[in-house]
């Protein structure tokens, strides 16, 4: 299984999926063919267009899910991303076009997959750890399990003199391990997840992520990091 999780799509001051370049081509050094799964936006012709653009640099040829019979498509793919936007709504459409079970076949058999912000929401066992308002309802929260612990992409840290009395992005996880005994990687902004098999690995910007277990203080980790412990509970 090859995956690239990414926080985000786009970070200051550079273009949609700029900061993650080095990352992109290592995953797409062997791709020419690759399905966009644009359904968390509403404007699915547009949000195609963008990826598109974003990655001829690498001679790729995009196709939105959306564009012709999807099954088609993926089976001619060595690659398929979800972008990023609204999860419900994303997950309601994959429910709906009847796309999840495709796609987790597609990936278990050697398709690359890249996920952003609610695309790599759905990459794990559910969407529940997401930051987005539930705007539509999917019919589940269960999403494709590529990896067997939870992520909440763009993970913030409340600032120290922050005088909002809402609850911080640390007390909503350390809430969800009150109810669920699963792992929740809280990855800060211009950072990724890399998977080749059973090897996962931290990426991106020094900011790095925070690792969340029941019972356990937050962990802090770096670029670089070895988190393949975090794939032991999977099911073979």
């Amino acid at each position: 299984m090859r995956l690239l999780l990414l926080s985000n799509s786009t970070a200051p001051g550079r273009g949609y999926l700029e900061h993650a370049t080095d990352a992109l081509a290592e995953v797409l050094a062997d791709v020419r063919r690759l399905v966009f799964v644009p359904f968390a936006l509403a404007d699915h012709d547009g949000y195609t267009a963008t990826v598109a653009k974003a990655l001829a640099p690498f001679g790729v040829e995009v196709a939105g899910a959306h564009q012709d019979d999807p099954i088609r498509l993926l089976n001619s793919a060595q690659a398929v991303f979800t972008g990023g936007g609204n999860t419900f709504r994303l997950l309601r459409q994959l429910y709906r076009r009847e796309l999840l079970a495709p796609i987790r076949d597609r990936v278990a058999h050697g398709t690359v997959y890249i996920g952003s912000s609610a695309g790599t929401n759905v990459a794990c066992p559910t969407i529940r750890t997401t930051n987005d308002m539930p705007i539509v309802q999917p019919p589940a929260f269960e999403a494709a399990g590529f990896v067997p612990f939870q992520i909440n992409p763009h993970y913030l840290d409340a600032p120290p003199s922050a005088t909002h009395m809402g609850e911080t992005r640390e007390e909503r996880i350390e809430q969800f391990l009150e109810e669920n005994d699963v792992p929740v990687l809280g990855l800060r902004e211009g950072t990724w997840l890399r998977r080749e098999d059973r090897a996962l690995t931290l990426g991106g910007e020094q900011a790095g992520a925070r690792l969340f277990r029941r019972g356990a203080e937050p962990a802090e980790l770096r670029p670089g990091a070895d988190l393949s412990d975090l794939l032991a509970d999977e099911i073979a």
